[in-house]
């Protein structure tokens, strides 16, 4: 039997309403088909299945929610559920036009399972799926060099107040070069620009000691720099959530749905190797929650990558991720 993975326990159980936090998950792959995956989902979580479109799949009777199965294609799935008039010219335009986009874009566009938001306790579920998908041929971001694929999860969060969650951003901030070098990002997905860096002036501003903003102080502050999902840790779903009108004066993208969760775009999905799993990501996504929730490590961590990026010397000599990983990953 193969050895269980180790998931961390992050610092925090509860979330802001005292309940036991949850966290979804995304997996882009290739290699296997819609109705394969579904029947998997379907057999191993006992789910029922429902069909939106020709190229998704709504899977209920989990009581954490809904799972999903998807093309991950708007377009294709906006055509997927319209229903073609065979006999008429213009439906056989319209499944031409399907026909030849499916052909294009099935090489290109990842087939996407969506949890719903589950327990910490059952993110070992996930594991086991990860394996059984394996199985069955899944394949992962470094399978083909065209494969942007991600995987992503959004933990909810602990506490709404912004102190906190300032904390937290400044936690990020201060591990991002060293996630972004662990998680060995691939060439096409940095191409499409999927989780660009935080603007260095921003990064400045947040980490400094006496940055400890409002709610609306800290929000505007983001959206002046990242109105934008294309971040490592999207913060739009979160913000929005926490004050919709703020957010959604400035952004304009119905692809941003409030919600009390970071949002963590940055890992790769290696889906068909053995030695990958979710705990890769999660166990590093815990060490940053360590730091945010060590008030001392924090501000010394903070206070020294503040003078690594102030110094051009250092950028250009030093090696951040390096005394990261040796000086303040030991007090974690």
């Amino acid at each position: 039997m193969a050895e269980i993975p180790f998931l961390a326990d992050p610092p925090w159980q509860k979330n802001a309403e005292g309940q036991p936090r949850r966290c979804g998950v995304e997996i882009e792959m290739n290699g296997v088909t819609l109705e394969h995956v579904t029947q998997l989902l379907s057999k191993t979580f006992s789910l029922s299945v429902n069909s939106p479109g020709r190229y998704e799949r709504l899977l209920s009777g989990d009581p954490a929610g809904d799972w999903v199965v998807e093309l991950d294609f708007d377009l294709l799935k906006k055509m997927g559920r319209q229903e073609h008039e065979r006999e008429t010219f213009s439906g056989e335009l319209n499944d031409s036009a399907e026909t030849l986009l499916k052909k294009v874009s099935l090489p290109l566009v990842p087939l996407e399972i969506v949890s719903p938001p589950l327990p910490f306790d059952r993110l070992i579920e996930v594991e086991e799926l990860i394996v059984a998908l394996r199985h069955i041929g899944a394949r992962g971001t470094s399978d083909q060099l065209t494969n942007a694929f991600g995987m992503q999860f959004n933990p909810e969060i602990h506490s709404k107040d912004a102190h906190q969650l300032s904390a937290f951003i400044k936690a990020f901030l201060c591990c991002y070069e060293w996630l972004y070098e662990r998680s060995k990002v691939n060439l096409m997905r940095r191409m499409t620009r999927f989780a660009e860096p935080f603007p260095r002036s921003y990064v400045l501003k947040v980490i400094d000691l006496d940055y400890w903003p409002d709610q609306a102080v800290l929000i505007d502050d983001y959206l002046a720099d990242n109105p934008t999902r294309n971040r490592a840790l999207d913060c739009l779903p979160l913000f929005a959530y926490l004050d919709e009108s703020r957010v959604m004066s400035v952004i304009d993208d119905q692809l941003v749905k409030p919600r009390p969760t970071w949002h963590y775009r940055l890992p790769n999905c290696e889906i068909d190797r053995a030695d990958w799993g979710l705990y890769v990501a999660w166990n590093d996504w815990v060490l940053i929650e360590k730091l945010a929730a060590n008030e001392e490590a924090l501000k010394n961590c903070c206070l020294a990558y503040h003078v690594f990026l102030s110094n051009p010397v250092d950028r250009l000599m030093g090696n951040w991720v390096d005394e990261f990983d040796q000086r303040w990953l030991t007090q974690l």
